[in-house]
């Protein structure tokens, strides 16, 4: 008994592990690369950004990191998240900081994002979920981030009903996926690939029930810790893990 008070005093004056940070990692399926960045809403600081302070639209990764740079924060991750109108304006839902700035969109349209079942990812306190839009419409939950995109990757542990096997429309895409445990995964591929190749990327490989497309050909990526900073045109809606900045 008395070993076994002393363990106890030792592991309780041990100080606790620090929790891990959002990672991200490069990986191959079927023979083609992809960069997957990995977050649990429970424990990491995941936030939607589009405008500015003073109303401007951030568009790129180095203004989000000014602007945190602030508050001594910065980005552990972070991609473009969801389409948007010539002017950076999101195509659908979008909601920052609890806000609504734009409403869902459920009808069927031109382009990806008109490709029905689309979705939304909803970022809550401690939580995340991927939700085809009119399930989101019909229970909307308490969302403090949310972007609308589509079409949806994976529904229900199914491909979208509209992807083929031996499309030809090939674009570097990248989307969002949350497994059975509740963690996010976000992937972006290094090369162009199929909408089918990509679904089976979440279904097969970060076996996530739900995933969400969030767009092709404009996709980027920012992973400091893989020297990956991806420039371009600016960007409408950006999501990223925020982390304290190191000292």
């Amino acid at each position: 008994m008395r070993i076994r008070a002393a363990l106890f005093l030792l592991a309780a004056l041990l100080p606790l592990p620090a929790a891990a940070e959002p990672a991200c990692h490069p990986l191959t399926h079927e023979g083609r690369g992809y960069v997957v960045c990995s977050a649990d809403p429970a424990t990491d600081d995941l936030r939607l950004f589009l405008k500015t302070d003073q109303g401007g639209i951030y568009g790129s990764f180095g203004r989000v990191n000014q602007a945190l740079a602030a508050r001594d924060e910065t980005l552990a991750f972070a991609m473009n998240a969801g389409m948007y109108h010539p002017d950076r304006r999101p195509v659908g839902l979008y909601v920052e900081d609890g806000r609504q700035q734009m409403h869902a969109v459920a009808a069927a349209g031109p382009g990806n994002f008109g490709m029905l079942p689309n979705g939304v990812l909803c970022l809550e306190d401690g939580r995340a979920e991927v939700i085809e839009t009119r399930a989101y419409l019909e229970a909307p939950p308490e969302c403090r981030y949310a972007t609308q995109s589509g079409p949806m990757l994976v529904i229900d542990g199914a491909l979208h009903p509209r992807f083929l096997s031996d499309s030809d429309s090939r674009y570097v895409r990248n989307g969002v996926g949350v497994d059975a445990e509740g963690r996010l995964h976000f992937a972006i591929s290094d090369a162009p690939v199929t909408f089918h190749e990509f679904g089976r990327l979440f279904r097969d490989v970060l076996k996530t029930p739900d995933a969400l497309y969030f767009d092709g050909k404009v996709s980027k990526l920012y992973a400091p810790d893989l020297g990956r900073n991806d420039a371009g045109l600016p960007m409408g809606p950006i999501v990223g893990a925020v982390v304290p900045a190191a000292e």
